[in-house]
């Protein structure tokens, strides 16, 4: 399951890419746990398909990469957007 988020926090960006989704060629940003460096998700940077702008500036957490302070899975539900189009993609 992916989260699609406006921000984030305890995290760094890796270097912009131009990527093939599922939804079409996006350019993106993978995203960095800061305590253990694993890949959480990624930033969407542009989207090149008029209907996927509205992904753009937006992140997704994978929520199976992303556990609590105690190590806890960590169930996201604060104004949290669900999506999977590009699930396949991770």
């Amino acid at each position: 399951m992916l989260f699609l988020f406006f921000s984030r926090v305890n995290v760094t960006l890796g270097e912009k890419e131009e990527r093939m989704m599922m939804t079409g060629s996006h350019v993106v940003a993978d995203i960095f746990c800061v305590r253990c460096g694993s890949i959480v998700g990624w930033k969407y940077e542009t989207a090149q398909e008029k209907s996927q702008k509205y992904k753009e500036g937006k992140s997704v957490l994978e929520r199976f990469k992303i556990s609590g302070p105690d190590g806890s899975n960590y169930w996201v539900s604060h104004g949290a957007h669900f999506g999977g189009s590009d699930a396949d993609d991770a």
